[in-house]
C-alpha cells in the first residue's frame, strides 16, 4: 500500500461520508518531500482535524512513520474541504 492510499483509508475510518473523500498526491519543487492533499466535505472536517489539531497530527504521524519504513520522504499532508 502507498502512502496516498494509507492516508485515504485512515481519513475515510474517521469520517461519516466516504464517498466524499478525495486524496492526492501533488509534486513539489523539493525533491525528497510528498505533498499529499485532502479533500473532506464540510461536515467531515471538524473530525479530520479534530480538537486542537490532534487527528490531523496523528494522520501526519502514521503517514511520515510509514515513509520512514520505505522511501524516507518528508510528508506534507494539506487537509481542506470541498
Amino acid at each position: 500500500m502507498d502512502l496516498v492510499e494509507l492516508t485515504e483509508e485512515i481519513v475515510k475510518s474517521i469520517v461519516l461520508h466516504k464517498d466524499g473523500v478525495s486524496v492526492k498526491e501533488f509534486p513539489t519543487d523539493e525533491e525528497n518531500v510528498m505533498l499529499i492533499q485532502v479533500m473532506v466535505l464540510d461536515d467531515d472536517m471538524g473530525r479530520v482535524i479534530g480538537h486542537d489539531g490532534r487527528v490531523a497530527n496523528a494522520i501526519r504521524t502514521l503517514v511520515q512513520a510509514s515513509s520512514a519504513l520505505k522511501d524516507n520522504k518528508y510528508i506534507k499532508i494539506d487537509i481542506d474541504k470541498f
